[in-house]
C-alpha cells in the first residue's frame, strides 16, 4: 500500500484548495482550476454532498482527482447533512468513509458530540468519546485535526487554553478561528501567532474572520501558521473570508516561503 501523503512536518505552508461541491463533477472542477493555479493540497468538505455520492467509490473519484495531493476532508454539522438531519456520529461515519477511500487529515470538531456556542466541549462522556475517535483515525493510519470556531473574539491567553486542550486530546494539527474586528484585536491574534509557534509542539492553524480577520489570513503562514486555505474562485456556498489560491500562491512565493 503506498504511503499517504502527509500534513505533518512540512518545510513550508500548504496551499490548500477548499472544495465545497454538492456533486463529484462539480468538484473534479473546482480541484483542476487549483491545481492548475498551484494548489499543493485539497481541503475537501463532505457535508456538502449530496446523499447519492456519498459512498466510498464516488470519493475515491474525487480524490484521486487530486493527483496525490494530501487531502484534509471535513464532516461538519453543516449544508446538506444539516438537511438529512444527520447526529454526530452519522457526520463522522462520513469523515471515516472518507479515510477509508484515501483523505490523510480528519477533521474532529471540538465540540463533537456535545455541541457548544465556541466549539469546544468539556463534557467527560463526550471528551472520552472524541479520544476514543481520534485513537481509531490514528489506528487507521490517518491523521487529526481538532477545530474549533469560537464566533467571538478570544484574547491570547485563551487562543492558547484552547490549543492546548486541542493537543492533549491527540490532536495532530490545533485549528482555532476566532474573530478580529478591529485592529486591536488583529494584533492580538498576530501575538497569538507567535506564542503557538513558539509554545506549541505541533502545526496549528490559526484564523480570524470579521471586519479586520483578513490579514491574519493573508500573512499568518508567514508567522507560522501552517496552511493559507484558500478558494479557487468566489461561488455563495464559499466562505467570503478565505482568500483565493492565485493571491496565496503570489503572497508564499515572494515572501520566499
Amino acid at each position: 500500500m503506498l504511503k499517504k501523503a502527509s500534513f505533518l512536518n512540512a518545510d513550508r505552508p500548504f496551499l490548500m484548495a477548499m472544495v465545497q461541491a454538492s456533486t463529484p463533477v462539480e468538484a473534479e472542477c473546482i480541484i483542476a482550476d487549483a491545481l492548475y493555479d498551484g494548489a499543493d493540497s485539497f481541503g475537501i468538505q463532505l457535508c456538502n454532498l449530496l446523499p447519492e455520492y456519498r459512498n466510498e467509490e464516488t470519493l475515491r473519484r474525487i480524490f484521486n482527482a487530486c493527483m496525490g495531493r494530501p487531502i484534509y476532508i471535513t464532516s461538519y454539522r453543516l449544508a446538506e447533512s444539516k438537511k438529512l438531519e444527520l447526529d454526530d456520529d452519522g457526520c463522522m461515519d462520513l469523515l471515516l468513509m472518507g479515510l477509508r477511500a484515501g483523505a490523510t487529515l480528519c477533521d474532529v470538531m471540538g465540540d463533537l458530540y456535545h455541541p457548544e456556542p465556541q466549539e469546544l466541549t468539556f463534557d467527560p462522556v463526550a471528551v472520552e468519546k472524541q479520544k476514543a475517535l481520534i485513537d481509531k483515525i490514528h489506528e487507521m493510519g490517518g491523521e487529526v485535526l481538532i477545530s474549533s470556531h469560537v464566533h467571538t473574539y478570544f484574547d491570547e491567553d485563551r487562543i492558547m487554553e484552547y490549543a492546548f486542550e486541542q493537543a492533549r486530546r491527540g490532536a495532530d494539527v490545533v485549528k482555532i478561528v476566532s474573530m478580529a474586528d478591529n485592529e486591536e484585536q488583529m494584533m492580538v491574534g498576530l501575538n497569538a501567532i507567535h506564542r503557538l509557534k513558539r509554545e506549541l509542539d505541533r502545526p496549528f492553524l490559526f484564523l480570524t474572520n470579521g471586519r479586520a480577520g483578513r490579514l491574519i489570513r493573508q500573512f499568518g503562514p508567514a508567522l507560522g501558521v501552517c496552511m493559507y486555505l484558500c478558494i479557487e474562485h468566489f461561488h455563495p456556498v464559499n466562505s467570503k473570508q478565505q482568500i483565493p489560491l492565485r493571491v496565496a500562491k503570489q503572497l508564499r512565493d515572494c515572501m520566499l516561503l
